[in-house]
């Protein structure tokens, strides 16, 4: 294919991708906006398979029907409640494909130097050694983001004496490496170690985050694995990689900075803090629950919703663990009927990636314009009659309100205190992954409603029936 009809082509999918990028800052466009995005992406496969010398298209069929078949799979069988774990291993297959790749070219290239082609120029070293570091820290970092996700390892953040020490020693051993490939490209078996050793570091890096900031870690491997398809690009001097990769990173990096201010956090702070690590009791906690945490039933509830005219909901990670969504639904439909206002309340780091509780509650068909942002519902919350708290702790902590003192200092919350009642439906009087008290369990507008959230929100709906 012509070398100018291959760029006008590529030309086309950046746009595509530019312009379906923007389609998913909104709900309203974000279909039309994954489809425009996914229309470029085949545009620049197609122009690619043709444009380029394929050395045998049968073995890229076959990966194309398996890696098909097992997303029609993985589609049809991975609950809600699992996806950002999958979203997880998408960033880590980005980050492999890197490597492999770029191992891979590299192999090719110098190969061919020893048959008199010209060495790879300074460029191309560069390139590699960014694909290699990059992409093995986001495959392994994703792994482990996995695995805490998933259930499979902890989800504390894992510390050590001289952890610190020890990632900066791995980090420079990894400079080290590629500074070392960029002056010999001639030894290959360097780049498997600079991926070893990134690997490593990779691992080192996400191990001491706690699962509560997996939505921050999700965002900046997604970002990071944008980044090594990009100087992928330049390895294999294809533009709409560049463009495409540099697409990712950058959305990446600029969704890690919303969800860190969301937190009133550094990023440095999420990466090497170990927030959770271990659970503080803090002063008082006995006396601040001692005798002024006040049960309920759901009939109790029930009765207190049928006078009610404005109602909030708070979902947390609580709801989607528990597979509450479909009862909050049902109870939403009950309300509406009644004439009762029903809105969502959505704190930007509910859930395990960001947007998961808006995913879960849109799942059920419930419409986008009754989700809230923080500052759009926190206003409304002293003319609310009841808000209903389920699964969530520390975003609704009013210590968060403190300048220091907490791990959650600064944070911003929502104000659910400043409702006429609050109803928190959780299990125990257990501390959230910041591991302090909350003083809204005791306050005297809080009913707490102890038990699993599905199980609770099924008896209120039958209680709220009759």
């Amino acid at each position: 294919m012509n070398e100018t009809v291959t760029n006008f082509v590529y030309l086309i999918a950046a746009i595509l991708f530019i312009v379906g990028l923007k389609g998913l800052s909104h709900p309203r466009t974000a279909v039309r906006g994954n489809l425009l995005g996914s229309v470029g992406m085949l545009l620049a496969v197609i122009v690619t398979l043709l444009s380029k010398q394929i050395v045998s298209y049968p073995v890229i069929i076959i990966g194309l029907v398996v890696g098909a078949a097992i997303g029609v799979v993985l589609a049809l069988r991975i609950q809600m409640t699992a996806m950002p774990q999958l979203v997880g291993l998408f960033n880590g297959f980005g980050g492999a494909a890197s490597v492999l790749v770029a191992g891979a070219v590299l192999i090719g290239v110098m190969n061919l130097a020893t048959s008199g082609a010209p060495s790879p120029d300074l460029r191309f070293t560069i390139a590699t050694v960014a694909s290699g570091l990059v992409g093995a820290v986001t495959f392994w970092g994703s792994l482990i983001a996995f695995a805490k996700l998933q259930g499979i390892m902890t989800e504390k953040p894992l510390r050590y004496s001289g952890e610190q020490v020890v990632k900066v020693i791995v980090a420079l051993a990894s400079i080290a490496a590629g500074i070392w490939i960029i002056l010999e490209p001639g030894r290959t078996e360097l780049y498997w170690l600079l991926v070893a050793i990134s690997s490593v570091l990779g691992v080192l890096l996400v191990i001491a985050i706690g699962g509560a900031d997996m939505p921050i870690v999700i965002a900046l491997l997604n970002s990071y694995s944008g980044i090594a398809a990009a100087a992928t690009g330049f390895v294999l001097d294809n533009t709409v990689l560049i463009i495409a990769g540099s697409l990712v990173g950058a959305s990446g990096i600029i969704l890690t900075r919303i969800m860190c201010k969301a937190m009133n956090r550094s990023l440095a702070n999420v990466l090497f803090g170990g927030v959770g690590a271990v659970v503080e009791q803090g002063e008082g906690q006995d006396e601040m629950y001692a005798g002024k945490v006040k049960s309920t039933s759901p009939e109790e509830v029930a009765l207190v919703l049928q006078t009610a005219r404005r109602v909030v909901f708070v979902p947390g990670y609580g709801m989607a663990v528990a597979r509450a969504q479909t009862a909050v639904r049902q109870l939403t439909e009950l309300l509406e009927k009644n004439g009762v206002e029903v809105e969502f309340g959505i704190h930007p780091v509910a859930g395990r990636m960001p947007g998961h509780m808006n995913v879960l509650l849109a799942e059920e068909n419930i419409s986008y314009d009754k989700l809230k942002e923080l500052d759009q519902i926190n206003p409304t919350f002293p003319s609310t009659d009841m808000v209903i708290v389920i699964g969530a702790n520390d975003m609704v902590n009013p210590l968060a309100r403190k300048s220091s003192g907490t791990p959650i200092a600064g944070m911003p919350i929502l104000d659910v205190d400043k409702a006429q009642t609050v109803v928190v439906i959780k299990r125990s009087l257990s501390p959230g992954f910041a591991g302090i008290p909350n003083p809204l369990f005791a306050a005297d507008n809080t009913l707490m409603l102890f038990g699993d959230g599905k199980e609770a929100v099924e008896k209120l709906v039958a209680a709220y029936k009759e």
